[in-house]
């Protein structure tokens, strides 16, 4: 880190002879003997914008701003699905596969909806499992139909009882018609 300083330096009398004469100076201006200078401008060295490396003082051309704003760069080790949709409508959806899921026990969708869908009809098997008030109220808020999560609730035990993860399978088939997209079959185990 850097600190680039002034090379004069501050005096009463520069800053008088800076001003303009005091017949065009308002009278509510006076100038105080406890004057401050400026701090020093900070330049990281991590990032410099687009300003030539050079070793003189001089400010650069682009100073590095912190703004809070975002930065887009690669995604490593985000795994999150995007799906090509919002957050919202990408959370309906999961919503809705996962609903019909549970209520057909076998669907066929894309291969990227249905490894992302995995993860919630797990859940929902989970809470299923655990079969308090609680678990059973969240399940109501995840699951659009209140049928499916009172079956859910009922049979999952016996079912899946001795199983620990793993509730669903992902069984390839041939690219959709039109458009090529791998397609897949999930289903409950």
């Amino acid at each position: 880190m850097a600190i680039v300083s002034s090379a004069t330096t501050w005096s009463m009398a520069s800053l008088s002879s800076a001003l303009p004469s005091p017949s065009l100076r308002p009278s509510s201006l006076r100038i105080s003997s406890t004057f401050q200078p400026p701090k020093p401008l900070i330049i990281f060295q991590s990032f410099t914008g687009l300003t030539p490396i050079s070793s003189d003082p001089a400010p650069p051309l682009f100073p590095f701003v912190d703004n809070g704003g975002r930065v887009f760069a690669m995604r490593h080790g985000r795994r999150v699905p995007k799906l090509n949709r919002p957050p919202d409508q990408r959370r309906a959806l999961l919503r809705g596969l996962t609903t019909q899921l549970l209520k057909h026990g076998r669907i066929l969708t894309t291969r990227a909806r249905a490894k992302a869908v995995r993860k919630y009809v797990d859940k929902m098997v989970t809470l299923a499992k655990e079969g308090s008030l609680h678990k059973r109220r969240q399940a109501l808020g995840f699951i659009y139909e209140k049928q499916i999560v009172h079956a859910l609730f009922a049979e999952v035990p016996d079912r899946y009882g001795q199983r620990d993860g793993g509730y669903t399978r992902i069984i390839r088939t041939l690219p959709r018609r039109g458009d090529n997209a791998p397609m897949a079959y999930i289903e409950l185990v």
